[in-house]
């Protein structure tokens, strides 16, 4: 395959400089062409290069425009892995961010992470592999809650996983040398295989089995 993506242009920030703050509605219909080609094309570009290096990327979608202005101002996409298990980008002033995630779960998707973090084998593979993104530098978050979840121990090895709703694992590429060329395609490349222990684990033992 022909890659695609060679990077954001400089114009594409001065269109995203010139969404800034409030802007009207007449500018955002004026910008809306170059936005299209500067911004939203090579975030495109970029999925499609991911994907034809890995088809499991391939379940995708770069989002476009909402009457909202933070849509205009941040480009942004997601790749479908699992039923809520999915990597996501976002394009902006402050650069590229992309994060790992399992979030917004379905009903009965809580009940399935806890058993699994709880569990001796599988609990360690999945704290192990957050150990290795935080120690990569990524940032771990999420929807935690203060307590332990009834039924868990607030003494278990792993009761801060056991509190969380969500895990989100994220980095960012701000280097404006790297964004403007296709080295961002092999960071993106690289920073999917960084995520994929913590969530492949997540489509393994989250997503239940009647899931699509």
């Amino acid at each position: 395959m022909i890659q695609q993506f060679s990077g954001w242009p400089d114009q594409a920030l001065d269109i995203l400089l010139r969404l800034d703050g409030e802007p009207s509605s007449a500018l955002r219909e004026e910008l809306r062409k170059d936005r299209e080609r500067l911004v939203r094309k090579p975030m495109i570009d970029l999925l499609n290069d991911v994907a034809d290096a890995d088809p499991a990327y391939a379940d995708f979608s770069v989002w476009s425009y909402a009457k909202h202005t933070w849509w205009w101002q941040h480009q942004t996409a997601t790749i479908r892995l699992a039923r809520k298990v999915e990597i996501g980008l976002r394009f902006d002033l402050d650069g590229l961010h992309v994060k790992g995630a399992w979030h917004y779960p379905d009903p009965g998707q809580i009940e399935l992470y806890r058993a699994a973090v709880a569990g001796k084998g599988s609990g360690l593979a999945l704290a192990q592999a957050i150990d290795t993104l935080r120690h990569k530098g990524y940032e771990i978050s999420g929807d935690v809650m203060k307590v332990t979840p009834p039924g868990y121990s607030p003494d278990h090895e792993r009761a801060g996983l056991l509190r969380h709703r969500s895990v989100v694992a994220s980095r960012a590429l701000d280097r404006d040398d790297w964004l403007a060329t296709a080295k961002a395609l092999d960071w993106v490349l690289d920073t999917a295989a960084d995520l994929n222990p913590m969530l492949s684990w997540f489509a393994e033992h989250v997503t239940a089995a009647e899931d699509p």
